[in-house]
């Protein structure tokens, strides 16, 4: 009953904000909302399929989509878009490259899975010592296993090199890492092409699917705890000139993410259209928003430590170069500690 309420008042408030950003931006042209097909962006997709998003003079957001951080990058600093559901990676892009917009709220943490076929999951048996997983292999195998995960710098890859070099201290000449992209990846895990995979929903629900004997051998808590996902981005300009177009943005960002946990079957169609470019079944969806469940996360609050120290990982791996990004510049949680606040005192 407290989840129904709490939801219902989240609609009216949402209502309201988006009534005040649409008067408040009756001169403005209809946002522009950059993002990327894949399930950490799942709160765009429930706003957009419920028809929440604000509207400006009578015109609904466009939404663009790209299939790469970098490519989104690029129409973020070239002033194509007002906001952004993307990586954390791609932020920290854009601010090192003075991109004048902030993180007004988080997605979802802890996203990346590191999944193993048969021949490899045994290794990491329950009891058994991790650091020397890969180890056992190669020697009872005769090769090295093979491990996939995103380019360079992105943080599936940035979770998987600090589980190896930080976690669990694995000797690194006792396994082979290549990048992929996310498609490339799925296929190679299915093929037998690749030992294990860093990987995101819905991938890994997809491959656990089709091959039974993979498992998942170290959850996200396991390879970075706390680590930040996907966020939601929003133009300095827009935040300056237009506050309550973003108010409504995070407001619905705040009730879509209260969907996502609760009523996985009511948000998996809304999510389904989207992800993937609507090619996966709706119930492999509903059951990757299932296992995501604890990993939704609306408040920006929550990864600003595991942010700054994800970054200063990166530059000591020199994946990233350049000076850290100072976070004060990257965050603004005005707008979600507002709504966290009203909502408290519903």
């Amino acid at each position: 009953m407290k989840r129904i309420l709490a939801r219902a008042a989240l609609a009216l408030g949402l209502a309201a904000a988006a009534s005040a950003a649409m008067t408040a931006a009756a001169s403005a042209a209809p946002l522009q909302i950059g993002y990327l097909p894949i399930l950490p962006s799942a709160q765009l997709f429930v706003a957009a399929g419920q028809h929440a998003l604000p509207v400006v003079d009578g015109a609904p957001p466009k939404l663009v989509q790209f299939q790469s951080g970098p490519a989104m990058v690029q129409a973020i600093l070239a002033g194509q878009l007002d906001a952004a559901y993307v990586g954390i990676g791609p932020a920290l892009v854009v601010a090192a490259k003075g991109g004048d917009f902030k993180v007004v709220a988080s997605n979802i943490v802890e996203q990346v899975s590191l999944v193993a076929r048969g021949d490899l999951a045994p290794y990491f048996a329950q009891g058994s010592d991790a650091s020397t997983a890969f180890a056992r292999f190669a020697k009872d195998k005769g090769r090295v296993p093979v491990i996939a995960s995103y380019p360079r710098g992105s943080v599936p890859e940035a979770a998987l090199q600090y589980w190896l070099r930080k976690r669990i201290k694995a000797d690194p000449a006792s396994y082979k890492l290549i990048t992929q992209g996310e498609a490339q990846i799925q296929q190679s895990l299915l093929t037998g092409a690749v030992d294990a995979a860093a990987i995101l929903e819905p991938t890994v629900t997809t491959v656990l699917d089709k091959e039974p004997k993979a498992r998942v051998v170290a959850r996200g808590s396991d390879l970075f705890p706390h680590q930040p996902g996907a966020v939601l981005l929003v133009r300095g300009q827009l935040i300056d000139q237009h506050p309550d177009l973003v108010k409504a943005l995070v407001a619905e960002q705040i009730s879509a993410t209260a969907l996502l946990r609760d009523d996985p079957a009511k948000a998996a169609p809304l999510v389904q259209k989207y992800v993937a470019g609507g090619r996966l079944p709706v119930k492999l969806v509903e059951q990757a928003i299932r296992n995501s469940r604890n990993q939704f996360q609306a408040d920006p609050n929550v990864i600003i430590p595991a942010t700054q120290a994800l970054q200063q990982f990166l530059k000591d791996t020199d994946a990233q170069t350049g000076p850290l990004v100072d976070m004060n510049r990257l965050f603004d949680t005005r707008f979600y500690d507002a709504a966290a606040k009203a909502l408290a005192k519903q």
